[in-house]
């Protein structure tokens, strides 16, 4: 993970720390993935032991090198962790290598290390989720993340329909079934009383996540506000679930 292309370390970062820890470096122009692999293989050759590996792990994941992106420790804790599962280790929040369960398998491996993103992602949590609170959830920002999930039905919403407000009032313009069948999408024929029930439901269901977590979320004080990840995953997996009944909502008029 620390050679990743997208998410490692840059080329200059591997070179610093194999300078400040006095490894050598036989292969600096190679790939980031060659060029630490020989760093890694030469120390250990010449130590007999992987103990210089673990300090730069240790120095690689100083938690004050991520003041400005603390996201991307966690992400890479995340990837090290499913790695070091194998040898019984793990990265814990200092930055520091600490023993841990040891996996013998890849399930074991990854129920180890698994984050709540890695978890959001093997319940296949619909896009439109992670691109609202995928910095919130890395950053475990719990109390955030709801309060931008949440508030990605509403722009989902305004986005399908055209629609101005929020809140209640958007939801009720959007789904609801008023009297005059006034509503401007719908999640199904509306024919039967079944389907009628179910768009029903769902604009109450709605009302009540906005009401349950973005309402409360944006008014109240960090600190008189406390979600778990158990509780995290099912807000999100819920709010999910919404976003999925959504990509079947057609404008009233095209319905029949």
């Amino acid at each position: 993970m620390l050679a990743d292309t997208e998410h490692g370390l840059t080329g200059k970062e591997i070179g610093d720390l194999l300078v400040r820890l006095a490894m050598a470096d036989p292969l600096p122009g190679a790939t980031k993935r060659d060029r630490l692999t020989e760093a890694f293989v030469a120390r250990q050759n010449k130590d007999g032991s992987a103990k210089r590996i673990i300090t730069f792990i240790v120095h690689a994941m100083e938690p004050v090198r991520y003041r400005d992106r603390p996201e991307l420790f966690t992400l890479r804790q995340d990837r090290l962790n499913e790695r070091l599962a194998f040898v019984g280790l793990h990265v814990n929040d200092k930055g520091q290598v600490a023993r841990g369960a040891q996996a013998q398998t890849l399930d074991e491996a990854t129920r180890i290390a698994t984050s709540i993103r890695d978890e959001l992602q093997r319940r296949r949590t619909h896009p439109e989720v992670l691109r609202y609170c995928s910095t919130e959830v890395l950053k475990r920002s719990r109390f955030h993340a709801c309060l931008e999930a949440t508030k990605s039905i509403f722009d989902r919403l305004r986005t399908l329909t055209g629609a101005p407000g929020d809140g209640a009032a958007l939801v009720d313009a959007a789904l609801a079934l008023g009297k005059s069948g006034t509503q401007m999408l719908a999640i199904n024929t509306l024919q039967t009383q079944t389907e009628k029930d179910e768009q029903s439901g769902l604009a109450n269901l709605i009302k009540g996540l906005g009401g349950l977590y973005r309402n409360p979320t944006a008014h109240d004080p960090r600190l008189s506000r406390s979600v778990t990840d158990e509780e995290l995953l099912e807000v999100l997996t819920m709010v999910s679930m919404v976003h999925r009944r959504l990509n079947e909502a057609r404008r009233d008029g095209d319905v029949n």
